[in-house]
């Protein structure tokens, strides 16, 4: 047998010289998290492992283990027919469960058989998610961040989508966490990740950067809707450079009406979702903000919103959290299009 195991920490380091990685868990599991690029190959599925879990527990350990065997084996066989017929002898692939033991072991211990150098996570997915927790924070050391400040509407994301474009290194937390940051900014159909999946593709691009470049942030607060940014992701941030977007009032009404169209589609979705501000604009100002919405005049309730809401709240949170903000340099687009924001960019990188 040539399997090897190796230590989480250096999984780290090594991730991307694996041929394949390949996730042995479930796929509810596989869905809450896993390791950048892994595809999931279960060893037993959701209902499977609830199946010998619970007769393990409440019947009969020795009885579980030969029913858990024959569908383990079976899933096996299968994932050999569909993946693996074509692989050339030198494939590496690396392969893990929850704790490095029986799901993983018994796919390794097939492939090894076969002829492949196959490699296993000691510790498994929780001793990856340890150690990947403790590297955010040294992944930061002699990382420079130059946060994109700005009130709401100002084009922020825009200008990093900009950046990206133009070659930038950009770290767009409000994509990875596939939400707006504010209470309004959930996205339809579209579901968050949970917290571990955040941080790993929060880990995943940070382990991408150079770090003789400086790398554009939006300004965020310590949660992007249901997730919240690792602590010293969220302290590098508030000590970096920062830069002041700026766009005109009605300006920032137009790009709101152009990426919230959702809204503006949809008005009861959009009075429903108002209602979450009662708590902190009390429930006369949401119910005259609902009625100009069901009214058709939903620029009037958006301009409302920022100068009332958005904007008080965000100006004291930046003046308050991010130290280099009061020497920050201002700059502005031209107009709210995404053709603006991208001369911005440009010469921004100049």
């Amino acid at each position: 047998m040539s399997l090897q195991l190796i230590p989480a920490d250096q999984v780290l380091e090594r991730l991307s010289t694996f041929s394949t990685v390949i996730d042995a868990r479930s796929p509810g599991e596989y869905a809450e998290d896993h390791l950048p690029g892994a595809l999931n190959w279960p060893t037993l599925n959701d209902e499977e492992r609830h199946q010998v879990g619970t007769e393990y527990k409440q019947i009969n350990a020795f009885e579980a283990k030969k029913r858990g065997a024959a569908m383990a084996a079976r899933n096996i066989a299968a994932h050999i027919e569909r993946e693996v017929m074509d692989k050339p002898k030198d494939w590496a692939p690396l392969v893990y469960c929850w704790r490095g033991g029986k799901r993983s072991g018994s796919l390794s211990l097939i492939l090894d058989q076969i002829g492949f150098k196959v490699s296993l996570v000691e510790g498994g997915y929780k001793a990856f998610r340890a150690a990947l927790v403790t590297d955010i924070p040294k992944r930061l050391q002699g990382l420079r961040f130059k946060v994109v400040c700005g009130t709401t509407g100002s084009g922020k994301t825009r200008l990093l989508h900009a950046l990206a474009a133009e070659g930038a290194q950009v770290l767009d937390l409000e994509g990875l966490a596939r939400h707006r940051s504010s209470v309004l900014g959930l996205l339809p159909g579209q579901t968050q990740p949970s917290q571990k999946a955040f941080d790993t593709l929060v880990w995943d691009a940070l382990r991408g950067f150079d770090p003789a470049r400086e790398i554009y942030i939006e300004s965020e607060s310590k949660k992007v809707g249901n997730v919240a940014v690792p602590e010293s992701l969220m302290a590098a941030m508030r000590a970096s450079a920062c830069l002041r977007l700026e766009l005109p009032t009605e300006e920032r009404v137009k790009l709101l009406l152009q990426d919230y169209d959702f809204f503006v589609k949809d008005t009861a979705f959009f009075a429903d979702r108002l209602d979450t501000l009662s708590q902190v604009r009390g429930s006369e100002v949401v119910k005259h903000w609902k009625a100009l919405a069901q009214g058709g005049r939903i620029p009037e309730v958006v301009q409302e919103l920022l100068v009332l809401h958005y904007d008080p709240t965000y100006l004291q949170s930046i003046e308050r959290n991010f130290v280099q903000y009061p020497q920050a340099p201002t700059v502005t687009a031209r107009d709210h299009s995404h053709e603006a924001m991208r001369e911005l960019a440009q010469a921004l990188l100049a």
